[in-house]
């Protein structure tokens, strides 16, 4: 009988894939032996695999040459990574190796950018695609950017209020965009997207606002999709009506010239995943230079901001299981040296899918099971409504430790849980590892960031010993030499 675990992918998935492997009974991952990695390091560990962000890049690089060679498409593509997926600066470092550009969101976002241009991984040439609500301080540090000779910073024009409070601060004439506000899936609490500007207000706000504003020139037409680019009826419907849009400012406005596809591409969350993005690309290409022949307009060069696309796919976390809990008949619980809901909150929020396999112990026969974190809330769990399946490990043994590991992580979790602050329940941080490979292909990896301590969460919440308080004798004191 067929009753290891191995047994039971290989039945259920096309498997061995192109990054999951298994030896000896132990998994490696892009040629990563887990369990060497996970016996150097311990557990519970997050890790990043650096190379597979220039991978999936240089992917979508060529898909999108491949698409615009076959239907003779005259304008450009233009690769951005949007930085809210994942701001640690390995990332940014990785993916800038690969001539790409960078979406803002926020307002500490372009401090980020002048380190980066200090360094020299950005050049002026590097677009600056900068999204979001602008409020002062992040007006003023696009001006900063912008007056300090970073021309090809495009603010994108996300209310009525934001072109003059550009105007205020921004020496001489700069480039603006403009977001849609898309309207979202039937499925969503509401109809229209909070960011932007309505589909029918977008014209007649550049004939009231720009058209004859000799400091404001109109680069570029933003699209976002909250859901992602997706071969469905409400994505193909909400680019049709974006292109509408497109060619009817084409035809008074000649600077128009560039369109943004933001909404990124889904990434693999099972082995039974599958996505056609080749098809996606040759689509949306060929549906935007046919609606611009239609029209009889120029076709627009083409950016994509894509995030968990560029990231996530790098992204992973390993942890050990303690114990066994049989809580009643049917109900076996095993619970994890870590949490959920700190380390991967996405399962716990939105109930999001990641791929989950054993580590070690492929030859060992399996068992149904729910697994469990260390907090003491209810909610922190991952089952069957998060994995799209019930979940089968091998069958715990407290004298043959069981190690799990949840793959394609590496967007969005570290920033929504809190990286290096407080996290439920004072469970700390795992330490996390960078995997690389050298010139000659070898593996190499290194300590990013150490575990947690209790002094580390002890000072955040204050009771690190205090300095004595200073007097209001004190404070005149200090205002004089000030």
């Amino acid at each position: 009988m067929n009753t290891k675990y191995i047994d039971l992918i290989n039945q259920t998935f096309d498997f061995p894939q192109e990054e999951f492997k298994v030896n000896k009974g132990q998994l490696h991952f892009h040629g990563i032996d887990l369990m060497q990695l996970t016996q150097q390091y311990g557990a519970p560990l997050k890790f990043t695999y650096l190379p597979q962000i220039s991978n999936n890049i240089n992917r979508a690089k060529q898909w999108f040459a491949d698409a615009i060679e076959k239907h003779n498409y005259k304008g450009s593509y233009n690769y951005c990574y949007c930085t809210k997926s994942s701001h640690f600066k390995h990332v940014l470092d990785e993916a800038l190796k690969n001539d790409i550009h960078i979406e803002t969101s926020s307002a500490f976002d372009i401090d980020i950018i002048e380190n980066l241009k200090a360094e020299g991984k950005i050049t002026n040439n590097t677009y600056v695609i900068c999204n979001g609500f602008k409020r002062v301080q992040y007006v003023t540090n696009i001006a900063r950017l912008i007056n300090n000779g970073h021309k090809n910073a495009i603010p994108i024009i996300d209310n009525y209020e934001e072109i003059d409070l550009l105007s205020q601060e921004i020496k001489g004439k700069f480039n603006v965009g403009i977001r849609i506000a898309s309207e979202e899936e039937p499925k969503f609490e509401f109809y229209t997207s909070r960011l932007g500007i309505g589909y029918k207000n977008i014209v007649p706000f550049y004939k009231n606002q720009i058209a004859d504003n000799e400091k404001v020139e109109l680069k570029m037409l933003h699209f976002f999709i909250n859901t992602g680019i997706r071969d469905n009826a409400y994505y193909w419907n909400e680019l049709l009506k974006c292109l509408k849009v497109y060619t009817s400012l084409k035809k008074i406005c000649p600077s128009l010239d560039s369109l943004n596809i933001g909404g990124g591409f889904p990434i693999k969350n099972s082995l039974g995943f599958e996505f056609d993005y080749e098809y996606m690309i040759d689509e949306i290409i060929n549906q935007i230079k046919l609606t611009c022949e239609e029209e009889e307009v120029e076709v627009p060069n083409i950016f994509t901001e894509f995030g968990s696309f560029t990231v996530g796919e790098s992204g992973g976390a390993i942890y050990e299981v303690l114990y066994q809990k049989q809580q009643n008949d049917r109900e076996k619980w095993n619970m994890i040296n870590s949490s959920f809901i700190t380390t991967l909150p996405d399962t716990w929020a939105i109930n999001k899918r990641f791929i989950l396999l054993a580590v070690n112990r492929w030859q060992d026969s399996y068992e149904r099971i729910l697994l469990g974190g260390l907090t003491c809330d209810s909610d922190d769990y991952y089952n069957s409504e998060q994995h799209m399946n019930a979940i089968y490990l091998p069958k715990y043994n407290k004298d043959k430790p069981l190690y799990i590991g949840f793959f394609n992580t590496g967007a969005y979790q570290e920033t929504i849980g809190g990286f290096g602050g407080l996290q439920h329940c004072l469970i700390p941080s795992p330490k996390h590892i960078l995997i690389d490979r050298d010139a000659d292909g070898n593996i190499t990896t290194r300590l990013f960031s150490e575990q947690q301590k209790s002094e580390d969460l002890l000072k955040i919440l204050g009771y690190e010993k205090q300095s004595e308080p200073v007097t209001s004798e004190g404070l005149e004191v200090a205002k004089v030499y000030n």
